[in-house]
């Protein structure tokens, strides 16, 4: 059985541990969050395994074979530094850490250490992003002539985000919390990306995270990308990531729905095909079994966190 540990059990948190649970290889043996209400009141539903407030007595006390680190993106080079010593196998939240240097010493250390590093990009797991994915390199689009990425909020934080540390400039805004996710598709799906031009606003709050960015980026081909981001404006939240070729367009909307026509034909939904869809847990549990896995390791991490540091600087 492997046994996990769960460090940081706010809303993002969260959504795991049901994955954990219903693995028959895993079990959750400790959970860990700076309030301890909440670490407490977590471990007592999980069926009274052991919670902590402080994940240095959780690594020092507990038996744990995996960690999933999601605290707030400021704690993760310290969070997952102090897991990678324990040589633990590790599942770390997007992004990897909150600068470039600190995610390319995460890498290192995962290196170093010889464990599975993983981060959570779930998109890789998902049926709508994963049959995106199939059928651009089955040249849906034909030959590409422009990616673009459309992140539209009526209100950040989203009335389901609301913390401090999501609405702020310092580890916060959409372009990273959203961003980060299609940055990694866009590597993953097209190859390397370099960044072009890079247009952000900010609000009056000196401490806020942006509310508009305008972006042009260039994949090795000279291909350019475009990134289009507004929040705090009328009408309804809209994400689309968009490949525009000579013989048809794609689109992936709104996370897992997928929209597109050859040339000449109107726009219309197309099926997801769902026998694509995967799971992040499954993966995990083959990876430290030393089998065959899709991971996103720290190496794609620290790859998708230059291009994201570059967009959040302007």
């Amino acid at each position: 059985m492997i046994k996990v540990g769960v460090i940081g059990l706010g809303a993002i948190g969260q959504r795991l541990i049901k994955g954990f649970q219903e693995h028959p290889e895993m079990e959750i043996a400790a959970v860990c969050d700076s309030m301890e209400a909440r670490a407490k009141e977590t471990a007592a539903e999980l069926g009274g395994i052991l919670a902590y407030a402080n994940h240095q007595e959780m690594l020092e006390n507990t038996k744990l074979d995996l960690v999933y680190v999601a605290v707030p993106p400021k704690f993760h080079h310290a969070v997952a530094s102090d897991v990678l010593a324990k040589g633990i196998h590790i599942l770390c939240e997007k992004p990897l850490a909150n600068s470039v240097e600190e995610a390319e010493s995460l890498l290192k250390q995962a290196q170093d250490a010889g464990v599975v590093h993983a981060m959570n990009f779930p998109l890789n797991y998902s049926a709508g992003s994963k049959t995106f994915e199939k059928l651009i390199k089955e040249n849906f689009v034909g030959k590409l002539r422009r990616v673009q990425l459309k992140m539209h909020f009526p209100e950040w934080p989203r009335p389901w985000q609301q913390n401090a540390w999501v609405a702020s400039k310092e580890q916060g805004g959409y372009v990273l919390e959203v961003g980060v996710h299609f940055i990694q598709q866009l590597q993953k799906i097209f190859g390397s990306v370099e960044v072009k031009n890079v247009q952000i606003q900010f609000p009056e709050d000196p401490h806020a995270s942006e509310n508009a960015i305008l972006a042009i980026l260039n994949l090795a081909d000279g291909t350019p990308v475009f990134i289009d981001g507004m929040s705090q404006i009328a009408g309804k939240e809209e994400i689309a990531f968009t490949a525009y070729g000579e013989e048809g367009t794609l689109s992936l909307l709104n996370w897992g729905q997928l929209a597109g026509r050859k040339l000449g034909e109107d726009t219309l939904p197309l099926e997801v095909d769902n026998s694509l869809t995967d799971s992040l847990v499954d993966n995990l549990v083959k990876a430290i079994k030393g089998e065959e896995a899709t991971i996103i390791d720290f190496a794609a991490g620290y790859e998708a966190q230059v291009i994201l540091e570059q967009l959040r600087k302007g």
